[in-house]
């Protein structure tokens, strides 16, 4: 997804300068006009600095070699991963010490939502880092919207997975029933699709509940990471969360039948077997709502 965002960036006649753990995942980017650094400090010259990695571990081990060894600091941080309302709020600290402006700034999408201009921000921290950030949010995405200050953007971003695992588990509930009972699976989603039920989601998820085609765009353990992440606020906050919980419980089943290197979606495979049937694929052209 780092390398998506770069790229629109870059594509926008922005002044784009790239580091990744591995470098030859960012060098391509030199075609858009991106240089690529050999080591992350190298961003600390930079005024704003986007980072887009997969745990609060990850996060915190960049900002590190970010800050550590540079004599100089970006004017602005924009935190775009999923991570904890604690871990987001430590990041907050250990910036506003080094006198840097921090906006939280989690994302809807992946890569491919990235790259069909597609994308949406939430975004939290001082309005006026928000508005500083905004020309180049839009140049990356369409869509960014302030939520308030501190880490209100996380707990948004929170929310966001948990419906989306919550909804995944109903699209595949309902999906294996239409089938049992007779409906082909292109055709019930067709027509779910276009009745008031369907949306940007369940389209962009059709390709693989037809075909079966699993190409990870989220990890099953990531996706459990969110639940968990949602469940603890779900505590925090004294509010029930039974849905969640179930699900919750339904994607720690399906990683402990073997299914973890795969999409998210194969929790579409779990309710299939849970049912009694067993899926083939479709082999059907069907569109997922982003070209």
């Amino acid at each position: 997804m780092g390398y998506e965002m770069a790229a629109r960036l870059a594509k926008g006649g922005a002044d784009v300068l790239a580091w990744n753990r591995t470098k030859a995942k960012a060098e391509p980017l030199t075609q858009y006009g991106a240089k690529v650094a050999d080591r992350v400090s190298e961003l600390a010259a930079r005024d704003i600095v986007f980072c887009m990695v997969s745990t609060w571990d990850d996060v915190r081990e960049v900002m590190f070699q970010l800050l550590e060894k540079s004599t100089r600091v970006p004017k602005m941080v924009v935190e775009c991963s999923s991570i904890s309302l604690e871990g987001s709020a430590e990041l907050r600290a250990i910036l506003e010490k080094r006198g840097i402006a921090y906006l939280a700034a989690p994302v809807s999408g992946n890569a491919k939502v990235i790259k069909a201009g597609k994308l949406s921000f939430v975004c939290s921290g001082p309005r006026k880092s928000f508005d500083d950030a905004l020309p180049l949010l839009k140049m990356i995405a369409p869509s960014a919207s302030w939520v308030g200050e501190g880490e209100l953007a996380r707990i948004v971003k929170i929310c966001h997975n948990v419906f989306l695992g919550v909804v995944t588990q109903s699209l595949a509930e309902i999906t294996v029933l239409a089938e049992k009972a007779g409906v082909p699976r292109h055709a019930f989603l067709e027509f779910m699709n276009q009745s008031v039920m369907g949306s940007t989601f369940s389209r962009y998820k059709t390709p693989a509940f037809v075909n079966l085609d699993f190409k990870v765009t989220f990890t099953p353990y990531l996706l459990r990471k969110d639940m968990d992440l949602g469940l603890d606020a779900g505590r925090k906050y004294e509010v029930p969360m039974p849905l969640a919980t179930a699900t919750r419980d339904l994607i720690q089943s399906m990683m402990g039948r073997g299914w973890t290197t795969e999409d998210f979606a194969t929790l579409l495979l779990q309710q299939a077997q849970a049912s009694g049937i067993t899926l083939k694929p479709e082999n059907k052209e069907v569109g997922d709502g982003l070209s």
